[in-house]
């Protein structure tokens, strides 16, 4: 609650509903509507429409600790899809925005994931080249390049891949591509929001 107060008084707002912050980094109305939704192969946590803000915090605004608010309900959600995985991998992004940003919030988060799920976090994938920004494309991977992303390592049995936005699901469908290339049988997804459910599968 001190914290909360704190932010408060530094003006700064709940990032989930644009609130007044009455407890550290989101709101206690917010953090009640935590929770996975599962689709197919996939669990998120809701809409870009409402949780768009707690994915800009992350991602710009250098909120470090909402990751383990954000990943506790996904790896829940996991638990309750009964997926049998044996690690947990990030759709990675080019390494000059990794170097300006100092980070990449999927893999802060997979790796929180992997943490609570009790399961290993690997650096399998690096991205190879560059691709206009989702929003700005339709859906399906044929509007982007095969090679958009490439295995560095081996793996082995089912796996959960984690980003922050599905948009079109062109990005996720080619790293998943590509973790399949690295020898995994089966690629689940996780995110924090979802911009077109249309998105979510199936994938063949």
């Amino acid at each position: 609650m001190l914290w909360g107060f704190f932010e408060g008084i530094l003006g700064h707002a709940c990032p989930g509903c644009g609130g007044r912050l009455d407890a550290p980094l989101l709101c206690a109305a917010c953090r009640r509507e935590l929770r996975a939704f599962p689709r197919g192969e996939m669990v998120y946590l809701g809409p870009y429409g409402r949780w768009g803000g707690v994915v800009r915090a992350l991602k710009y605004g250098r909120r470090f600790g909402l990751v383990p608010l954000l990943a506790r309900p996904l790896a829940e959600g996991v638990v309750q899809a009964g997926w049998a995985l044996e690690g947990v991998a990030a759709v990675p992004t080019l390494l000059p925005r990794l170097l300006l940003r100092g980070y990449n919030p999927p893999e802060l988060l997979a790796k929180e994931v992997a943490r609570l799920l009790g399961l290993p976090y690997r650096r399998v994938l690096r991205r190879v080249r560059y691709a206009p920004s989702q929003p700005l494309r339709g859906r399906g991977r044929g509007r982007l390049p095969g090679d958009l992303f490439a295995p560095v390592a081996r793996v082995e049995g089912a796996w959960l891949l984690l980003d922050d936005v599905l948009t079109s699901g062109a990005t996720f469908l080619r790293a998943r591509e590509a973790l399949l290339r690295a020898g995994a049988s089966r690629v689940y997804g996780a995110f924090l929001a979802v911009r077109d459910p249309g998105a979510l599968g199936p994938y063949p």
